[in-house]
């Protein structure tokens, strides 16, 4: 009688001490399946990690819940994988004259100084990004005509190449004419290549610094020329301020015979008169391509040419047009 009410007990101990598996409780499942609803994979993560460290007895289940959505993310990195390899390929095998960018601008400007006037300003940039190598092209004219005189005739182009080592680092080629009548100077020629490094590459800042061997042949108003070897060394950075402002910085600082940096990025060191020079920027998203800039430039030479004033300044507005 005894082992016949013993057994029973038995067998109830043992179904209180280890009860049936219970399914993942509904809450649970909504709450996983709400954040693979929100296509948001850091909140998916998130969601089962603590789903599995509050109910580590259904982890199989859960499992079997994330199972398509991890199939799914597979296949998009594959997608995103495949487009970019395919859009390596196209820059290889584009024509030249393919997979441009660039932006035009035009306004006006004060410049104070060695003239105290307005005028007309003009830019143009464009580039070509390939797979290892790109190309930048840059143009400026600043020209001012009063009282029926040109008191301002400033121009400025150049082309760089670069071949990229890799996501940082690169080789640099400079070829640069600049003209400025104002200055004394009737033409400029430069050649200049060395190594360039991001320093900074982030998703809202970028900074780029570059220094190499460079040689220029200047021809003066009054007929003279000169030239000579000199160190380049150059900066650009850019900022993203906010979602429609952006800024760029450009500074230099110049010691060569001929009294001039390359431009207001970059600057040139030999033997001779200092030059100083410090350009500012700001970009204001007006519509879709269209920005309005100001800009500020200064300029200071410690010993410029006869007649000269030692500091220009030059004060931009105008409209920019991506495309």
């Amino acid at each position: 009688m005894l082992r016949r009410t013993f057994l029973p007990f038995s067998l109830v101990a043992i179904g209180a001490v280890s009860p049936a598996h219970a399914a993942l409780p509904e809450p649970v499942k909504a709450m996983i399946a709400a954040a693979i609803e929100s296509g948001n994979d850091a909140e998916v993560k998130s969601v089962v990690k603590f789903a599995k460290l509050t109910h580590p007895d259904d982890s199989a289940e859960i499992e079997t819940m994330l199972a398509p959505y991890k199939e799914e993310q597979a296949q998009l990195a594959q997608a995103k994988k495949e487009q970019v390899e395919a859009e390596k390929l196209a820059k290889m095998e584009a024509p030249f004259f393919e997979h441009w960018s660039g932006e035009g601008e035009l306004g006006g400007f004060r410049n104070t100084g060695n003239s105290d006037n307005v005028g007309i300003s003009a830019g143009l940039r464009l580039v070509k990004d390939a797979i290892k190598w790109r190309l930048k092209f840059r143009a400026r004219a600043d020209y001012q005509r009063s009282n029926g005189h040109t008191s301002k005739e400033q121009f400025s182009a150049a082309l760089e190449p670069e071949y990229k080592l890799n996501d940082r680092l690169f080789f640099f080629g400079l070829t640069q004419f600049d003209r400025d009548r104002l200055q004394g100077v009737s033409s400029r020629y430069t050649l200049s290549g060395g190594v360039g490094y991001t320093v900074v590459k982030e998703k809202d800042i970028k900074l780029n610094v570059k220094a190499g061997p460079a040689w220029r042949l200047t021809e003066y108003v009054d007929g003279g020329t000169d030239s000579g070897l000199a160190g380049l060394v150059g900066m650009d950075l850019a900022w993203q301020i906010a979602k429609k402002f952006k800024l760029t910085q450009g500074a230099g600082a110049t010691l060569a015979s001929d009294a001039k940096s390359l431009s207001s990025a970059t600057a040139i060191f030999s033997s001779g008169t200092n030059t100083l020079t410090a350009t500012t920027a700001l970009d204001a998203k007006i519509s879709g391509k269209l920005s309005a800039r100001l800009s500020y430039a200064i300029e200071h030479e410690t010993n410029p040419p006869e007649g000269r004033d030692k500091t220009d300044t030059l004060s931009r507005a105008t409209l920019v047009y991506d495309f």
